[in-house]
């Protein structure tokens, strides 16, 4: 295999990789968009199925009162519906998905610059052992 062969499959890997680091960027995305959902906006849960009026529930954060666990001491239909649990589950699958995206990107991309750098300084020798010629 010659060297430019061997120098485009090496950026064409790279390119593979950071593509891959993006994708698993992206899905931290959603799961963090998710984990915000859970958290900040309000809903609704039916106290019995079919419920034509469903209670409505702030959203777990942002309360008007001191606590979002309130509820659970005065047995509301909101206590369980969202509990923090699942959002912060949601949250720390992100934290692997995060770094392992960010570390493909980055080998990724620094990489293809590095491939880029090198032809760049053998071009440049080139030049220089022709002019010294």
């Amino acid at each position: 295999m010659r060297s430019r062969d061997f120098d485009l499959d090496f950026r064409d890997r790279a390119r593979r990789m950071s593509t891959w680091g993006m994708g698993l960027l992206g899905l931290a995305a959603l799961l963090w968009t998710w984990c915000a959902v859970l958290l900040l906006t309000p809903y609704e849960v039916d106290r019995k199925p079919d419920d034509k009026y469903p209670a409505e529930c702030e959203a777990r954060l942002l309360t008007d009162d001191g606590t979002a666990n309130r509820g659970i001491r005065q047995n509301s239909w909101c206590q369980a519906e969202r509990d923090w649990p699942e959002a912060l589950l949601v949250l720390g699958l992100s934290i692997p998905v995060s770094v392992a995206g960010v570390g493909l990107y980055t080998t990724g991309a620094v990489s293809r610059r590095m491939s880029a750098h090198s032809q760049a300084m053998r071009a440049l020798d080139g030049i220089a052992d022709s002019a010294s010629a």
